[in-house]
């Protein structure tokens, strides 16, 4: 039975690992450009919907999560796996 968990969460855990690494590398810097050498960080005051850019970052939080807890679910079932 543990056996049978663990390698659905080891899938769950390679699929999480995709993702987050395509989510990572999908992110725009936040120096980037001329505009970020010369003028730094332009933030904006509008306070309405969510865009891409704070979806990313959602994402990206939610993404680390579930990889951190999958790596220690798989690690433990590991361990008291014999």
């Amino acid at each position: 039975m543990a056996h049978v968990l663990e390698m659905i969460l080891t899938g769950l855990l390679l699929i999480v690992d995709i993702s987050f690494i395509a989510i990572v590398v999908s992110q725009t810097t936040k120096n980037e450009g001329l505009s970020g050498t010369i003028g730094g960080n332009v933030t904006s005051s509008f306070k309405g919907k969510p865009g891409t850019e704070e979806n990313i970052k959602a994402i990206t939080l939610y993404l680390g999560v579930a990889w951190f807890v999958l790596s220690v679910l798989v690690a433990i079932l590991g361990r008291y796996q014999a």
